[in-house]
């Protein structure tokens, strides 16, 4: 069922997937308009994310929310200066469900922490975030971004940031734009993962977390993004922690 047991996560080797830059990249001499007609005659199409089904937020909690601290600010420019999180759902075979939570650096892209459970509790969201701090070394004062569910309300959550000199920032009630960034992530995970295999589900949690990972691998090592100017997450955040060290005073 589904991908063979112990294979990496690859995209598809068509040009399906290919953005011109990424093409060019491999000595291909192609355009958007070239790369148009070349899929449209294959009978291929752009992996598209699916429309939303199952509520991952559950904003309907009596726990104070904060504010949207990036509302009115200038975008960010360095890497771990500004952290998006949310939770997404994979489908299992037995009519269940895997629960991603994944925290994205909003400038380089890069996923910096991740976890998949078969529920969503607070712990959820508090080991992702221990993972990316294991594996980042913010300064103080790095905001972290989500909706409004009440997981990133509960109080390991917040005891969680207050220990690493981190600053709350949530979603306002009602604006599903306000986290766009770390939904669309979460969107692409789905698409890109679920629509490669034989069957859109996952065998079981085991399945969805190594597949998970190997996409998180994927995503950050190898994927290009526009945004990005067609670097991959990994490259543009070590770029920009350069960059930052060396504008740094001694």
């Amino acid at each position: 069922m589904g991908s063979r047991a112990g294979e990496r996560f690859r995209p598809p080797s068509t040009p399906l997937w290919h953005p011109p830059a990424a093409l060019r990249r491999k000595g291909h001499r192609v355009g958007r308009q070239r790369l148009r007609v070349a899929m449209r005659r294959r009978g291929l199409h752009a992996l598209q994310p699916k429309a939303f089904t199952p509520r991952t937020t559950d904003s309907a909690h009596e726990l104070r929310c904060a504010p949207n601290r990036l509302l009115n600010q200038p975008k960010p420019t360095q890497a771990n200066q500004v952290w998006a999180s949310d939770i997404a759902y994979l489908p299992l075979a037995n009519g269940e469900w895997a629960y991603p939570c994944a925290y994205q650096d909003m400038v380089s892209k890069q996923v910096v922490g991740w976890h998949v459970m078969a529920t969503m509790p607070e712990k959820l969201i508090a080991t992702a975030l221990q993972r990316a701090f294991l594996a980042q070394s913010p300064t103080p004062g790095l905001v972290i971004h989500s909706d409004r569910g009440g997981q990133y309300c509960g109080n390991a959550y917040r005891q969680l940031l207050h220990d690493h000199h981190a600053v709350r920032s949530q979603s306002r009630r009602g604006d599903g734009y306000d986290n766009a960034q770390a939904e669309s992530l979460c969107s692409r995970l789905k698409t890109e993962v679920l629509e490669l295999r034989e069957r859109p589900v996952f065998a079981d949690l085991t399945d969805a977390q190594t597949r998970v990972a190997d996409y998180v691998d994927y995503y950050n090592h190898e994927r290009l993004h526009s945004s990005i100017s067609y670097q991959t997450p990994y490259h543009t955040h070590q770029q920009l922690l350069q960059l930052n060290a060396l504008n740094c005073p001694a």
